[in-house]
């Protein structure tokens, strides 16, 4: 059995919980026609322990580790004990499961690499030891959306709650297939006049791969004279939902069609999974936005290590 094969077993694994981004069927979409591969760090009876899948390729005959698009987090997961651990003991088995990624990744000299870890690692302790470097990055999360009266009272009343109040007695959700989204995604872009950096390939894949399993809705906003306003990807797992692709007509973008459009994303899936990640921003712009919805600010480290300038 293959690093890969183990690596999906463990994804599909019921008892176990590995994050979206992480999961074997993800990589597979985003990664289809490139190279990805995963770690494996074991215990001393050869149990999995740790893991961490990464996308590889090359620039001038140099290796590199980058993350997938469509991808916020990656990085290495943990298969912490069932019986629990001391904060101590967390501590030492981190750091012997990361020494065994470690190591697995300067035998794959690498030039460059460059990951961010989900939200949930908090210590990236073993990784500075071993010349590593961190930026802490955010993004911004509504941590329980199944109260939805209480989510709602959260948003800013200026500039949500009223915006929102106002459309949608006029908005009609729908659902799109994969096509139809990445078409409609594709011709937002067109007139928005800006260059889209996803192909249309990855994104109709990336789709049908979550719609499949049900584990993703593309989400549409209609007028109710049946105009199309905007619409919205959104991949989930059961304890989070992401905020992945949004696409915006532009004739509505100062009507409050994207956060109508996402309040009522949140509201169909709140019976579905515990919380809704904006996928974050370091524009101050599009933080304010996300911030405006209530939620909250959460951390997450994106970790590098370049050997070779020339490929930053």
């Amino acid at each position: 059995m293959t690093a890969k094969e183990e690596y999906r077993a463990l994804c599909e694994d019921p008892a176990l919980y590995v994050p979206l981004f992480q999961q074997h069927w993800w990589m597979e979409a985003v990664c289809a026609g490139k190279h990805w591969d995963v770690l494996l760090s074991r215990d001393k009876s050869g149990a999995v322990q740790a893991a961490l899948p990464y996308l590889s390729g090359r620039k001038m005959g140099l290796r590199y580790i980058i993350q997938p698009q469509l991808t916020q987090y990656n990085g290495i997961w943990y298969r912490y004990p069932k019986d629990g651990l001391t904060d101590s003991q967390r501590l030492t088995f981190e750091k012997q499961a990361a020494d065994s990624i470690i190591r697995q990744l300067k035998a794959l000299r690498i030039a460059y690499y460059q990951q961010n870890f989900a939200p949930s690692i908090t210590n990236w302790l073993p990784f500075y030891w071993a010349g590593y470097r961190q930026t802490t990055r955010y993004t911004y999360r509504l941590p329980d959306i199944r109260d939805t009266d209480a989510l709602f009272r959260r948003f800013n009343k200026n500039e949500r709650q009223r915006r929102i109040g106002q459309l949608l007695p006029r908005s009609v959700l729908t659902t799109l297939s994969a096509d139809e989204f990445a078409d409609y995604q594709q011709l937002c872009r067109t007139l928005s006049a800006q260059h889209n950096l996803l192909p249309h390939d990855l994104v109709v894949r990336t789709c049908e791969a979550a719609l499949n399993r049900k584990q993703g809705v593309c989400f549409a906003l209609d007028s109710d004279d049946g105009e199309r306003m905007a619409a919205l990807f959104v991949p989930y797992d059961r304890q989070c939902a992401y905020y992945l692709i949004p696409a915006l007509n532009p004739q509505f973008r100062d009507k409050g069609a994207m956060e109508t459009l996402i309040w009522m994303a949140v509201r169909q899936l709140s019976t579905e999974t515990r919380s809704f990640d904006f996928e974050g921003s370091m524009e101050p712009g599009i933080e304010q936005f996300y911030r405006s919805f209530g939620a909250e600010q959460i951390p997450f480290f994106r970790l590098s290590r370049c050997i070779v300038p020339c490929l930053t």
